[in-house]
């Protein structure tokens, strides 16, 4: 991780910081931390205060989507690398905007194959918009700018008119319950992806290990719905069991030792 995203989560996730203590965190000097500071501010990032920073007020949303996309970064590289196995040349596809998803678009664009995706990310649209061969089309509707995405009954009209031989989802928690519940943390979003895996062929779940176990408020579906799911080697016997008993197809990706480290 680069010392200036160091500083901008930091001060993100504790507010108005000093400079010695910017300077302890990352190893650099006064001078440096000055220069870094002088250039964050001179791109909006952050507001220097005497002494110190703070987190430019406008900048709250994005530094707290890039939070979630480096949180299990490993797992979620991992997990996106053994969905692209599962990419289909020349086939359509739906990506949704959930960070581990975020990881396979990665992939791909590292890795081209000829495809027709369409999305409601629009991380993953800029990600693939100029990839050889990669057709990218972004639903339309509102803009939740907590996620990055696009959703509202226009996104799912246009959803209502499409149909796709894969959609990839990630999933926000799923509970313990006799169905497997899936659930979210926004409702426009949760009706979204409702209806995503009902205009697909298959459905492909992205799901790292930390996601297992929890509730939400907003019901998405079932993991009985789903057609396959992957995971990282995080996921104990039992979930493990549960899922491939109910005839959806599991998939357990390995993270190299030591990798939750990077970023």
């Amino acid at each position: 991780m680069g010392r200036t995203t160091v500083i901008r989560q930091h001060l993100y996730s504790h507010g108005l910081t000093s400079i010695q203590d910017l300077a302890a965190l990352t190893g650099a000097s006064l001078p440096t931390i000055r220069r870094d500071l002088q250039q964050l501010e001179s791109e909006g990032r952050i507001r220097r205060v005497r002494g110190g920073a703070t987190i430019a007020e406008n900048t709250t949303i994005e530094v707290a989507f890039e939070l979630r996309e480096k949180q299990q970064l490993a797992a979620k590289r991992a997990i996106g690398d053994e969905a692209y196995k599962l990419l289909c040349p020349n086939t359509t596809i739906f990506l949704d905007a959930g960070t581990t998803v975020l990881q396979l678009a990665r992939k791909l664009r590292l890795s081209p194959i000829p495809l027709t995706v369409f999305t409601n990310s629009l991380a993953i649209a800029q990600e693939l918009m100029l990839v050889p061969g990669v057709s990218v089309s972004l639903l339309g509707g509102k803009v939740r700018a907590e996620n990055l995405s696009v959703v509202g009954p226009l996104a799912e009209l246009m959803l209502d008119r499409l149909w796709f031989d894969q959609v990839f989802i990630g999933i926000g928690t799923t509970d313990g319950d006799e169905n497997a519940t899936i659930y979210s943390v926004d409702l426009q979003e949760a009706s979204l992806n409702a209806r995503m895996m009902a205009r697909a062929h298959q459905t492909v779940a992205l799901v790292d290990a930390s996601k297992f176990g929890h509730i939400a408020t907003y019901v998405v579906g079932s993991l009985k719905e789903v057609t396959h799911v992957i995971t990282d080697s995080g996921l104990d016997e039992a979930w493990r069991h549960r899922i491939t008993e109910s005839g959806t197809a599991l998939t357990v990706a390995s993270v190299p030792p030591g990798a939750e480290v990077e970023a």
